[in-house]
């Protein structure tokens, strides 16, 4: 029953039961105990006891312990993608794609911090990056793997140590990849593995830490900021998804746009924070209508994924509801799978009308297969749509006009921009983040070097002598 881990030994939590369930069946997957505020409170303890010896260790040991981890997920590779599936109901090529960018990031991070954190003296003035301390990492069930290790890895690298508490839907992806880390050589401390649900996330961020680094919900990303609210030695990085915009121009090809559609809006059931929650048509009649019974023919096509629980479809049916009743009109109503299984299907409604009237939309990010559309006069208003959000993470454009993608790029408020792809994706060599309510000016992926370290200035004199006026005064002062 060990469930945490703990400067570096197995122990079985004690607080509440912690459950995951096959959100395909609803079959229990992992049953143990979570973690209760003591055993918190001493992997943070073992944390900070290991932070200094693991900073000051030379960079290429802490590196040969990052490539040796990295080595191992690609010998667990298919045992590690089979319990994402099991835990997510993801389909298997995207959770073995998902251990793939898990290894990736390794040489990726290494890029990222010598590009963004190194060192060098010129004369009298040296620049230097530190580690912030104890990091306390704060995943999601999304992918449970791959984004977590985004932040642990640069973390490491820097001379962090690492507290990681995994959404409580994923537990079992979070112990799998900590025994890797364990296999991997790191010393006691350096990563510690902490189940809970978020009463445990908020133990935690009570304790003594330096950064915490947040992948989730705008709701729960709020409260987070609350709960650090006057304490500016904390480091908060955030990413919160968002209500994403795709703009869709006159005259693309109709199978062309259906294609990018789909895989922005629908790709890992509509469970990515860069899924396109908008689609913004330019209308133009005729063109128009045949791209959206296009629309509807492919996603009715599509196969079914579960959501990630029953509570998460019952969110997204609700939902559908609720704009049904401002007005929306039904292209494609999302229906369950049946049976004990969180799938749903894909659903599109047309919100025009309301919109038109000028009725109160909600700013919401609908995380799951739930696709509005909005038919619109110009790109002017095109835009002024797409930007009209709290949120702003992603944003995307379909169009082969020149001056339409360069308007779009200037114009656009989102941190991930698309222009002819999906939006659905981001690159590990780009900075990746939103602004508004989709996160604190934080970017990850290749930025994530910047909040694991802080910079040192310093500026070098020569030793005063004796003679001098303050070496006079020293005397005098003695």
């Amino acid at each position: 029953m060990n469930t945490l881990m703990i400067n570096g030994h197995w122990l079985t939590g004690e607080g509440e039961w912690l459950v995951s369930r096959n959100p395909a069946d609803n079959r229990v997957l992992w049953k143990k105990r979570a973690a209760d505020d003591r055993q918190a409170a001493l992997a943070v303890e073992a944390a900070r006891a290991a932070q200094s010896g693991w900073a000051q260790r030379p960079l290429m040991e802490r590196v040969a312990c990052l490539r040796r981890f990295a080595e191992l997920l690609r010998q667990h590779q298919k045992s590690l993608a089979h319990v994402i599936e099991l835990e997510t109901g993801k389909a298997s090529t995207e959770c073995v794609a998902e251990v793939d960018a898990m290894v990736n990031k390794v040489r990726i991070s290494l890029e990222a911090f010598q590009t963004r954190t190194g060192e060098w003296r010129h004369g009298e003035q040296a620049l230097q990056h530190r580690p912030l301390g104890v990091v306390l990492v704060l995943g999601p069930f999304n992918f449970p793997g791959h984004l977590p290790n985004g932040q642990i890895v640069p973390a490491l690298l820097a001379g962090n140590t690492v507290v990681f508490k995994p959404s409580e839907e994923t537990p079992w992806v979070a112990e799998q990849t900590a025994l890797l880390w364990q296999a991997a050589g790191l010393p006691k401390g350096v990563f510690n593995l902490i189940q809970g649900d978020s009463e445990v996330g908020e133990a935690l961020c009570q304790q003594p830490i330096d950064g915490v680094f947040f992948t989730g919900s705008s709701t729960a990303g709020m409260q987070l900021h609350l709960q650090l609210a006057g304490r500016p030695e904390v480091l908060l990085a955030m990413e919160m998804g968002g209500n994403n915009p795709l703009i869709v121009d006159r005259n693309v090809p109709v199978d062309q746009a259906v294609e990018l559609i789909v895989q922005s809006a629908f790709a890992t059931s509509g469970q990515r924070c860069t899924c396109a929650r908008r689609l913004i048509l330019l209308d133009d009649g005729h063109h128009t209508q045949a791209l959206l019974k296009a629309l509807v023919e492919a996603s009715r096509r599509l196969t079914l994924r579960p959501l990630i629980n029953m509570a998460a479809r019952n969110r997204l049916l609700g939902a559908q509801a609720h704009l049904r009743s401002l007005g929306g009109h039904t292209l494609l109503p999302m229906h369950t799978g049946g049976g004990h299984s969180s799938t749903l299907s894909p659903g599109l409604l047309d919100m025009t009308v309301p919109y038109q009237r000028g009725d109160e939309i909600p700013d919401e990010e609908w995380f799951g297969p739930l696709l509005q559309v909005y038919r619109v006069a110009d790109m002017k208003a095109a835009l002024a749509l797409a930007n009209a959000t709290r949120f702003g993470l992603a944003a995307g454009l379909i169009s082969q006009d020149a001056l339409a993608q360069q308007r779009f790029r200037q114009e656009i408020r989102a941190g991930v921009v698309s222009i002819n792809t999906p939006t659905a994706g981001a690159s590990s060599e780009l900075p990746f983040g939103g602004v508004g309510a989709s996160g604190n000016h934080r970017a990850g992926a290749w930025y994530t070097a910047d909040y694991c370290a802080w910079p040192q200035a310093t500026r070098f004199g020569t030793t005063p002598r004796f003679g001098t006026t303050l070496g006079r005064r020293i005397r005098q002062a003695g």
